[in-house]
């Protein structure tokens, strides 16, 4: 089932984890941000959207830049296209990498590789899982399940291939080990229908380093994903929990069961989270979408270095309170709004299209 590049042919088998990686937490040091560039297909941005979201796209590639390089899958026919728009944003040239790496659908997070690095070394290496694009809701996904490989070969690093499906969404990890995820999503049998709780667990520990899994339960309305974490809950250090919330919306139940969770679970010391709420914006909706309501949420922030991207969605008070918090959460960041609402529409926000390289 595993797939380990620059395996000897006579060694056996070791996992990431045995060799000394494990995935880092978001706030450590980062090398880059991957973006995967949107295509002209009309199941997503294509025709007469695809200029105004490919204009959001290096306005974020810009944003990035002023923090760390940013690194774009694109197919290579794009490649100019791409440079000329992220100049009209301002974007810092220099630090605009493209790569000619073919996909599918924008959502980075999801399908780019999951980087763990060697804890004494420093080495970074790629974990490639597969890609089924949420339990085949939209195809089709080849391309986007070949991301991971690519970069890997692109950049020379070593590969580990587990041969299951997980998206990185789906997962949120702090420094010592421990990692966010919900059962709606990992347990979900359009995923991995023949592996267990105990299974999916013990690969999560194998490739990703992490020492304990800690399950929410379900995610909020009108998420694709079915339910990803990075739209719940997410590490601001190693003891301190952001999670989203609500007293008004459809989500309020959910959202309460997830924090009733939350106050459960202990640190590595043995104490309980300092568990800081985040509400969510009022329901955000485009008449005869697909989706009734979209899944909008404060906590998809992106952290780069020195720097915090917030999602925003035009929303004034709620949007300047949710900057006000990750302010007082992260006071030695840039905390950097951006408005989402176009990219909410099609199920999802910064950290979804984003994926950070380790340092």
């Amino acid at each position: 089932m595993w797939t380990f590049d620059n395996e000897g042919p006579d060694s056996a088998p070791m996992t990431p984890a045995e060799l000394g990686f494990a995935m880092p937490p978001e706030w450590a040091r980062q090398e880059a941000v991957w973006l995967s560039w949107p295509v002209d297909d009309p199941r997503h941005w294509g025709g007469a959207k695809l200029q105004r979201i490919e204009e959001k796209f290096a306005e974020i590639a810009a944003a990035i830049t002023r923090f760390e390089p940013v690194r774009i899958n694109a197919s290579a026919r794009q490649h100019e296209r791409i440079r000329t728009v992220c100049q009209h944003s301002a974007a810092l040239p220099e630090r605009v990498e493209l790569f000619d790496h073919p996909h599918d659908d924008v959502w980075c997070r999801d399908h780019g590789p999951l980087f763990v690095k060697h804890r004494e070394t420093g080495e970074v290496a790629v974990t490639d899982w597969e890609f089924n694009a949420w339990g085949g809701k939209f195809p089709p996904w080849d391309s986007d399940n070949r991301i991971p490989d690519r970069i890997a070969s692109s950049l020379g690093m070593r590969r580990f291939a587990p041969g299951i499906v997980l998206e990185g969404g789906a997962i949120e990890p702090n420094g010592c080990g421990q990692l966010l995820t919900t059962e709606a999503v990992l347990l979900n049998p359009n995923r991995n229908p023949t592996l267990n709780r105990e299974q999916i667990e013990a690969t999560l520990k194998d490739f990703l380093g992490a020492t304990e899994i800690l399950w929410l339960q379900q995610g909020i309305e009108g998420d694709d994903t079915d339910g990803h974490i990075d739209d719940l809950a997410r590490f601001a250090a190693d003891e301190i929990i952001i999670a989203a919330s609500s007293s008004t919306s459809p989500d309020r139940e959910v959202l309460a069961a997830n924090r009733r969770r939350l106050d459960g679970f202990l640190t590595p010391r043995g104490r309980p989270f300092e568990i800081v709420e985040i509400p969510l914006p009022e329901p955000c909706e485009v008449p005869g979408w697909r989706l009734p309501v979209l899944p909008a949420s404060y906590v998809n922030f992106l952290l780069v270095n020195g720097g915090l991207l917030a999602p925003t969605f035009r929303q004034k008070t709620n949007d300047d309170r949710a900057l006000g918090i990750l302010r007082e959460l992260f006071p030695d960041r840039e905390v950097v709004g951006i408005d989402c609402l176009e990219l909410v529409e099609e199920g999802g926000s910064l950290h979804c299209i984003s994926q950070q390289q380790p340092a």
